[in-house]
């Protein structure tokens, strides 16, 4: 049986255009759209209308970095795939994309399997799985060719983590190497981990426990000196290189730097190094520890930096980072001890709201918001254009979205598996009203009618977003 919504006279707003639009979706792809008001939108019949007048009209979201249950630091992110894809939903996410483990000593296979099982019938919107590579060998970097194969076609690597997730110089080479002849993305946490750890050392020991030392040893220069030797890595290896998380204005810097010269070098940054600051982290009575993360918050004059970057495309993508613990009994081991204070921040149903906060505020103009939040991602992960846009053909992953309703950000209101929120209090404008994921309603007019294991596993083709 064919399935008909139509979406009317809404503005429809895509990374590259706007215009007042009516939306037909049948089977779960958008069909067609036309001119509001034209012959040819009212001879639409369907079975399902919504009247998006005074709305926008855009595509659901694309977070293309989550952490879903990950172990961390002898517990894990309390959001799973089913809390974590229904608050994603809530935000006007409509797909993200994970980080599969390889713990050391095992395959990737054996990772990406853990994973699979974890999410498979749980998720109410779509998903996708990046890889993260922490033990670099014969065996692996084969592994990766198979992986690319079948729709996994980015992996993660880590200079920050030593014991952990850590890769060597040596092994992020070999890494980079195989993906410049793979067509595999490696993504990069780009800290200098080693010197790091030197210096969390000798903090603790002067009793520099808070948790605002967290920001304070995981020093900028550290940064922009990781994501400097990643880029020359890649430079040798001829690979394209994505750095993960970027919080530090001398880490963009380099970043432009490599773009100038012309190299395949992308930069992702979040809302909370927008937003937050290590004012946040040296808040009073350990509440700082909420706002441990890694890279960490930084000093506020690194926040103009980054919206400079993402207006010059030095920064091309927004995701959360999305990696919740709650602030009672998770956060609270490492009172007493920074170095123990689990890292992740709660933001996966924040994220296009606050970044249309951004486009009030005159940060963004709201087709850079759809390209940083829906179609860039989507484009560099290899999801473009069946997500990311509106367009006929791709999935019908749409947002009818309030641009005028004002709301305030609470734990007491939002729908992650976690008991504090980082922006607690924060008023914004603009609020997500509708979602359609492949055509079904996920939430409809503020209440979720959606369900867990709607969300599919989406594979994805190599980066469409190369120089």
């Amino acid at each position: 049986m064919s399935s008909r919504t139509v979406i009317r006279g809404g503005l429809v707003i895509t990374a590259s255009d706007e215009l007042h639009a009516d939306v037909l979706i049948e089977d779960g792809r958008i069909a067609a759209l036309a001119a509001t008001g034209t012959p040819a939108a009212a001879a639409w019949t369907a079975e399902r209308t919504i009247d998006a007048s005074g709305k926008y009209v855009i595509p659901g979201g694309v977070d293309a970095h989550t952490h879903m249950e990950l172990p961390f630091g002898g517990t894990f992110a309390s959001d799973t795939f089913e809390t974590g894809t229904r608050a994603a939903a809530w935000g006007g996410t409509t797909t993200i994309i994970d980080f599969a483990v390889q713990s050391v000593g095992c395959s990737l296979r054996e990772g990406l399997d853990t994973w699979h099982a974890k999410a498979d019938g749980r998720c109410a919107v779509d998903y996708g799985f990046h890889m993260i590579v922490s033990d670099v060998n014969q065996d692996t970097l084969k592994e990766m060719d198979l992986l690319v194969e079948e729709g996994v076609t980015s992996f993660k690597q880590f200079m920050a983590y030593p014991g952990v997730f850590y890769s060597d110089d040596g092994q992020i080479l070999r890494a980079m190497q195989r993906s410049a002849e793979n067509g595999g993305l490696i993504m990069m946490h780009a800290e200098n981990g080693i010197a790091i750890d030197v210096l969390v050392e000798q903090a603790l020991a002067r009793g520099e426990t808070d948790p605002r030392h967290h920001g304070e040893v995981r020093k900028a220069l550290l940064e922009a000196e990781a994501t400097h030797r990643a880029i020359k890595l890649a430079q040798v290896a001829g690979a394209p290189l994505y750095v993960v998380h970027v919080s530090a204005t001398q880490a963009v810097a380099e970043l432009a730097r490599a773009r100038d010269e012309g190299l395949n070098v992308f930069g992702e940054t979040c809302p909370q190094y927008l937003f937050l600051s290590t004012d946040n982290l040296a808040e009073p009575d350990f509440e700082g520890a909420k706002y441990v993360c890694s890279t960490p918050l930084r000093p506020r004059e690194h926040q103009a930096a980054l919206w400079r970057g993402l207006r010059t495309n030095d920064l091309q993508v927004v995701s959360t980072d999305h990696c919740p613990f709650c602030f009672v009994g998770q956060k609270e081991l490492g009172r007493g001890d920074f170095s123990k204070i689990p890292n992740g921040l709660p933001g996966v149903e924040n994220r296009m709201d606050l970044l249309h906060q951004a486009v009030v505020d005159g940060h963004l103009s709201r087709r850079r918001w759809i390209e940083i939040a829906c179609a860039t991602p989507a484009r560099m992960f290899g999801l473009y254009p069946k997500k990311g846009t509106i367009a006929p053909g791709a999935d019908a992953d749409v947002v009818i979205y309030d641009p005028h309703a004002e709301q305030v950000m609470s734990a007491e209101t939002h729908h992650m598996n976690v008991d504090y929120s980082a922006y607690e209090g924060r008023r914004t404008t603009g609020r997500v009203e509708t979602v359609l994921s492949r055509g079904e309603p996920v939430i409809t007019e503020r209440e979720f009618t959606g369900r867990a294991g709607h969300g599919t596993y989406t594979p994805r083709s190599t980066c469409q977003y190369l120089l």
